[in-house]
């Protein structure tokens, strides 16, 4: 079993969705959550507010500096995860595909480094 990290590419630009466009999304990301706990796929799950309330901490020369947002120069944000395990990567693809089309966002899929290495 590895584990991957399913996350959404939220376009940040499309901000502000009617509220019953966004309860009926969260809606259907409970259904597929759920669908990954039933089947023990499932290891955790997490929305984001966005991008501009967050803050960096970047390290420079032994101190660091924190400043607001990450600045990047690209609408598409971490919208939200989830972190799941399955045999391969074709059962991930599976599940961000069912994520993909619950969420109405592209999913990125990434494995988790091997700590084995």
């Amino acid at each position: 079993m590895r584990q991957y990290l399913l996350a959404v590419q939220l376009d940040e630009s499309a901000r502000d969705a009617p509220e019953d466009e966004v309860r009926a999304m969260l809606t259907r990301t409970g259904k597929v959550t759920d669908e990954m706990k039933a089947t023990g796929s499932w290891v955790f799950v997490g929305g984001l507010e966005h991008s501009d309330v967050s803050t960096v901490v970047r390290p420079e020369g032994g101190t660091t500096t924190i400043t607001d947002g990450p600045f990047a120069e690209t609408k598409e944000q971490l919208g939200g995860f989830w972190v799941i395990q399955v045999d391969d990567l074709d059962q991930a693809l599976a599940w961000a595909e069912k994520c993909a089309l619950a969420c109405g966002q592209p999913i990125e899929v990434r494995p988790f480094g091997d700590p084995a290495r």
